[in-house]
C-alpha cells in the first residue's frame, strides 16, 4: 500500500502528527536565538540642599553714634554665615535712608567703608584692619546701592562659611552748620541666592 493510502485511511492520526510538526516548527520560529536579561536599580532618591544664613547682629544695628562732629568715625562689625549645605552668592543691599532734614540730608555727608575682613578659620574670627581685608564699598551712605555704588558681589560662600565685615562711617569734614542736629537712619539687608 502506498503512503498516501495509509495516510488517508487514518485521518486522525495524520492530523495529530501534522499538528505536532506544525507546533514544533512554530516554537522553533518563535523562540529564535534571542537571549534576555534584566537588572534593577531600586530606591533612586533625590533630595534638596539648604541655603540659610546667620547674622551676628540680626535685628539690631551694626553701628551707631550720636553727637558726631565733622571727621568723627564709628566702627562696627558683623559676622555673616552660610549655615546651609549649599553654596550661595551673597550680597548686601541698603534700604532708603531716613534723613531728619530733607533739605540737608545727613546721608550725603556720611562716608561709609565696608570691608570683608575674611573667612573664619574654624571658630577663630579673622582680624579686621590687618592688611588683607577686601574693600567691598567706599562712598557716601546716600550713594550706596545706586548705579556704580552697589554692594552686590560679596562673593560665593560655601556651605558653613562665615565672613566678618567691618563698617566704618565718618562724618565728612565739609558738613557745615546746616547739618547740626541732623540724623540719618538706614537698614542693611543681607541676601543669598
Amino acid at each position: 500500500m502506498s503512503r498516501l493510502a495509509t495516510l488517508s485511511r487514518h485521518p486522525r492520526r495524520t492530523l495529530a502528527t501534522l499538528a505536532t510538526v506544525l507546533a514544533a516548527v512554530g516554537v522553533t520560529v518563535a523562540s529564535g536565538a534571542d537571549f534576555t536579561a534584566s537588572s534593577a536599580n531600586p530606591a533612586n532618591t533625590f533630595s534638596t540642599g539648604t541655603l540659610t544664613m546667620s547674622n551676628s547682629s540680626a535685628n539690631s544695628a551694626i553701628l551707631s553714634l550720636s553727637g558726631m562732629r565733622p571727621t568723627d568715625t564709628t566702627t562696627g562689625t558683623v559676622d555673616i554665615a552660610n549655615t546651609g549645605s549649599l553654596s550661595g552668592a551673597f550680597s548686601l543691599t541698603r534700604g532708603t535712608p531716613d534723613d531728619s532734614n530733607p533739605s540737608y540730608p545727613l546721608s550725603t555727608k556720611l562716608n561709609v567703608v565696608v570691608d570683608d575682613c575674611g573667612v573664619y578659620a574654624g571658630s577663630t574670627a579673622p582680624a579686621c584692619g590687618d592688611g588683607d581685608d577686601v574693600n567691598k564699598y567706599t562712598g557716601t551712605l546716600a550713594q550706596m546701592g545706586t548705579t556704580g555704588h552697589t554692594i552686590s558681589g560679596l562673593g560665593s560662600f560655601a556651605g558653613g562659611a562665615k565672613h566678618r565685615y567691618q563698617f566704618r562711617v565718618t562724618l565728612d569734614g565739609t558738613a557745615d552748620n546746616n547739618y547740626q542736629g541732623a540724623s540719618s537712619t538706614v537698614a542693611f539687608t543681607w541676601n543669598a541666592a
